[in-house]
């Protein structure tokens, strides 16, 4: 089966400006993402970055919506050492945020096929690493899928 780990952007998309072409385009593929995974047509994966930047959000009903979106996520990555010395090879290797870095070991620690995020500056330096996972833009996964 299939497994995508959404970035946290992908989860708060939905709020995001809607006068901007390119996120209305992003919600409309991170919704459809998320449907695709109440139907069960692949798994989503949530991690313990996921939580702790939704601990974070000041918005309490962005908090809510994510936790709502997390219960479709059937596999669930907690910390551990292997996740951490990743992340920092990531970080040195390409110049990664300690949580972008983080959330991109999750993803392989996971196995997954996937990684999405709204985030153009991530997929460009994750690029640099060799990964296993398919680095990409939900509205790119979209277009991909079919």
């Amino acid at each position: 089966m299939i497994l995508i780990y959404p970035d946290y952007n992908c989860f708060q998309r939905g709020f995001d400006d809607p006068l901007q072409v390119k996120i209305q385009m992003e919600a409309l593929a991170c919704a459809s993402i998320f449907f695709n995974a109440e139907m069960k047509s692949f798994k989503l994966v949530w991690s313990f970055m996921h939580e702790d930047e939704n601990r974070l959000c000041p918005f309490i009903e962005r908090r809510i919506e994510v936790e709502r979106l997390s219960a479709l996520c059937r596999k669930r990555i907690e910390p551990n050492d292997e996740i951490y010395i990743t992340a920092r090879e990531f970080q040195q290797s390409a110049n990664l945020s300690s949580k972008d870095a983080i959330h991109l070991a999750c993803a392989e620690y996971a196995n997954c096929t996937y990684f999405l995020t709204c985030d153009e500056e991530l997929i460009k330096r994750a690029a640099r690493l060799t990964l296993e996972i398919k680095v990409m833009n939900p509205v790119d996964y979209i277009k991909q899928a079919g």
